[in-house]
């Protein structure tokens, strides 16, 4: 059945290749385009354009495939071009005329975009309270090992002494700031396209803010023809917010890979989260974050791939954002396993203590014996030359015991002021705004 069907078959090739993998992608939808139709229904009952008994059939049916849906017993069948063909086929073997008149007012266009701006909406918020579990686990994490101190390094090289508090806050923070381009996303998704037809509105006496008000929109998408401009647009500013994320744990995961390395030691994972080799018995291998790297990698790629598809196309639905679902919904269900096994991990991770005591971490300290020869009144150039001549003739001495007395005025990993800054996206942000409203 094709909502399209106008009495003659398409070529089955043809057909096809132009569903795709509509059939199974649209299972994401489903629950969206449902919920669309709802209110579609509630909209048409207000405006005089159906009965209500008419209204009454829909919603029933409707409530039915949702239960299909919370059972997991929906299909979409080959008989089908797609999840909205079969909620209308639905609909009217049910109610007959009642479920032929659900498409009254509507396109299509406006249809599948606006199942997608719930999802991907729904998405920003089951995701972002995901981003924010794990910005929890690494504050707890901080303040358990803020005064274990490990060599900072640049250009692969010891240079300063840093602390497990500075390193798991930075990613803490890092991951707010993340959050940032979620909420971007969700802004953009939070546009009530519904009404908007095929791009064109309607002639007919329809109430958008009322459709707007039951799926609870935070704003109307006024133009028309914006309205479907937003097909791309949305996926793309979502794809942005993965791929930063996406950068953000791909960093991370990185860090541990080298810190769980023999030549630096300092983390231990549980064996129970390490493989092994086949040939050398003695490897327990760090496979888990090595996984965790790549498929950020892959979805830093993400943007370009939207961008492509869409960058050069003018306005008004092209069917070519049917590939969107192809390119976008994989990526964000494996951002979800990202996290997820991050969440499991992280917490099991061990840190070892004093890997900075060994001697060859002494020149480490050599900014803080410049800073007392300063403190004395020696001028930095001054003080500069003459710790780093010490260094090359082997009579630096390291300034170890002076920097661990004063460990907690020198790093500061901020813990009270980002758990402030986590506390202002709870109450502040619209991602989280069903939580707080539960």
């Amino acid at each position: 059945m094709k909502i399209w069907e106008k009495g003659f078959s398409v070529n089955e090739t043809i057909e096809k290749f132009t569903v795709g993998q509509d059939r199974v992608l649209d299972m994401h939808l489903a629950p969206f385009d449902m919920l669309a139709s709802k209110a579609q229904a509630n909209m048409l009952a207000k405006v005089g354009l159906i009965s209500d008994a008419e209204r009454q059939q829909l919603i029933t049916g409707l409530d039915e495939l949702l239960a299909q849906v919370a059972a997991g017993t929906f299909q979409i069948e080959d008989d089908f071009e797609d999840v909205h063909s079969k909620i209308e086929y639905y609909l009217t073997e049910k109610f007959g005329d009642a479920g032929k008149k659900i498409h009254t007012a509507r396109s299509r266009n406006d249809q599948v975009l606006t199942a997608i701006q719930l999802f991907i909406k729904d998405y920003t918020e089951r995701i972002s309270a995901k981003v924010l579990a794990l910005v929890e686990v690494l504050l707890q994490k901080a303040e358990t090992h803020k005064n274990d101190l490990l060599p900072g390094y640049t250009h692969f090289q010891a240079a300063m002494p840093s602390s497990f508090g500075l390193w798991f806050s930075a990613y803490a923070e890092h991951l707010l700031l993340d959050l940032a381009l979620f909420e971007a996303a969700h802004t953009v998704a939070d546009q009530n396209p519904l009404g908007s037809g095929a791009g064109f509105g309607s002639s007919f006496p329809i109430d958008r803010e009322t459709t707007t008000r039951e799926l609870g929109f935070g704003s109307l998408a006024v133009s028309a023809v914006g309205a479907q401009m937003l097909r791309g647009k949305t996926e793309k500013t979502l794809a942005f917010a993965i791929a930063g994320a996406a950068g953000t744990l791909g960093k991370m995961a990185y860090d541990l890979v080298l810190y769980n390395s023999q030549d630096l030691g300092f983390v231990n994972l549980p064996k129970e989260f390490t493989t092994g080799s086949s040939i050398m018995p003695h490897k327990k291998n760090p496979d888990v974050f090595e996984l965790v790297r790549v498929h950020a990698n892959r979805l830093q790629a993400l943007p370009n791939d939207i961008i492509l598809a869409t960058s050069n196309l003018p306005s008004g639905y092209h069917r070519d954002f049917q590939l969107l679902k192809e390119l976008l919904f994989g990526p964000m269900l494996e951002f979800v396993d990202l996290l997820d096994i991050l969440l499991f991990a992280l917490p099991k991770i061990q840190i070892k203590a004093g890997v900075i005591e060994q001697a060859k971490y002494d020149p480490i300290f050599s900014v803080e014996n410049i800073n007392q020869l300063i403190v004395s009144g020696v001028p930095f150039r001054d003080a500069y030359q003459q710790v780093g001549r010490a260094v090359e003739d082997g009579s630096y001495v390291p300034c170890r015991e002076f920097y661990t007395t004063h460990l907690g005025s020198i790093h500061n990993p901020g813990l009270a002021e980002i758990a402030a800054k986590i506390a202002r996206w709870k109450s502040g942000s619209a991602l989280f705004s069903k939580k707080n409203e539960g």
